[in-house]
């Protein structure tokens, strides 16, 4: 026992009691500034006099703190007081094992309890019952499923790992959940173009779908529908890069700067048109009461590996040209169970890292036409040209930065 250490108790026991005695006229609450620091000062002592003794002042600091809380209980059905109390006793006892998490847990305490009126505005009125529930599908996916399921393959080929496509679930629900709140708060603001953006982490073919028939229908959103719609394909980009890295985090390192200049192609042919769009375009997108859709996700999942398992087999009779066949024909429908197919056979090293590359650069490529033809198709020729021309260009640019490393080694090899 030192000085230092019991100042350092002292001033957890101070923290938290200003916070409760700033409170006291509005909760009733009997436990202030001096009770606090009194009962960070004895949890202290007690701690160094030995077990018992520590043990001892538990017992009484509870039974004190259960005698107030009887007394005021008509007034003040809550617990938050004498949990209070209860917690600056351990912390002063903790100082003498670890002060500095004693003081940083001190300091998110009394942060809890000031934020009182915040904490419950959030729980009653910012979030709504079905986002809660949506939150918890999401932590018991993440946190119980995910760690219980192996990470073996269960195929001849390694193409199906169950861990490796949950993990694709727990993305694609992640990547929902921020794509909600995000549009939530910001969508009603920014309009069309951040409604796109994060409609694109759901389906960027369905955004695609949904904003060329509010072109056609009125031309003045025309310039706006089509930066929507290539924001949703920049959204789709960002969502392929995880799924890539989720599953093949080697093949994420070759190809993320042709990655990078798809998406910096599509996001410069956006802003392009964004500029010229009308100022008035409000949200056509409805915000959706779920965050994401559990069904949604695990049907990509098992897309991926079907398509994962049909790549495996076509790779064993045709070689590399079967994956590249099977991910270019997939990607018509679903991008990223193409993408994740070729990270597979990359994982599984039944695909060499440039045909894996180069394979992923044809997926977009064959993402890109039938793109372009649904733009065309839904939204009429100006709504389809511009689409397709922020599309190409992603495809140009990803094609041209996977060929610099080759020029610049056939450069060093030519004979001077």
């Amino acid at each position: 026992m030192n000085w230092q250490g019991a100042l350092t108790a002292l001033a957890i026991g101070v923290l938290m009691g200003i916070v409760r005695e700033r409170r006291f006229q509005s909760d009733g609450s009997k436990a202030g500034l001096r009770t606090h620091a009194l009962v960070s000062l004895l949890g202290y002592v007690a701690w160094s006099l030995g077990n018992w003794p520590f043990f001892g002042v538990i017992l009484a600091v509870a039974a004190l703190v259960y005698s107030g809380y009887r007394v005021t209980a008509t007034k003040d059905p809550g617990l938050t007081g004498e949990i209070a109390v209860l917690v600056t006793l351990m912390l002063s006892a903790l100082v003498h094992r670890d002060a500095a998490m004693a003081v940083g847990l001190g300091v998110l305490g009394a942060t809890l309890l000031e934020f009182k009126q915040i904490s419950h505005r959030f729980t009653r009125v910012w979030i709504s019952q079905q986002e809660l529930h949506d939150a918890l599908v999401l932590a018991v996916a993440a946190l119980v499923v995910m760690p219980l399921l192996p990470e073996q393959p269960l195929d001849p080929w390694n193409a199906l790992r169950p861990a490796t496509l949950w993990r694709i679930v727990v993305l694609v629900m992640t990547v929902g959940m921020l794509g909600h709140l995000a549009q939530r708060l910001l969508g009603e603001r920014w309009g069309l173009q951040v409604a796109g953006f994060f409609s694109g982490l759901v389906s960027s073919t369905a955004a695609i779908a949904h904003l060329g028939p509010k072109a056609r229908q009125d031309a003045t959103l025309t310039n706006s529908a089509s930066a929507a719609a290539l924001l949703s394909n920049l959204a789709s980009m960002l969502l392929m890069f995880g799924v890539i890295g989720a599953v093949a985090p080697g093949l994420l390192q070759a190809v993320a700067w042709p990655m990078v200049a798809a998406c910096l192609a599509l996001l410069t042919v956006a802003l392009l048109f964004l500029g010229k769009g009308s100022s008035a375009a409000a949200s056509s997108i409805k915000l959706s009461e779920s965050a994401f859709k559990l069904s949604h996700a695990l049907m990509l999942a098992l897309l991926m590996g079907g398509v994962s398992l049909l790549s495996a087999g076509l790779q064993a009779l045709f070689g590399g040209t079967g994956v590249m066949v099977t991910a270019v024909v997939v990607a018509i429908v679903e991008v990223h169970a193409a993408a994740a197919s070729v990270a597979q056979m990359s994982l599984s090293s039944a695909l060499p890292s440039s045909l894996a590359s180069w394979s992923l650069v044809a997926v977009l490529a064959s993402s890109a036409a039938a793109k372009t033809l649904l733009a065309g198709f839904t939204g009429g020729l100006a709504f389809g040209w511009r689409v397709g021309l922020g599309l190409w260009l992603m495809v140009l640019s990803a094609t041209v930065t996977l060929m610099l490393p080759m020029a610049a080694l056939a450069m060093e090899v030519m004979p001077r």
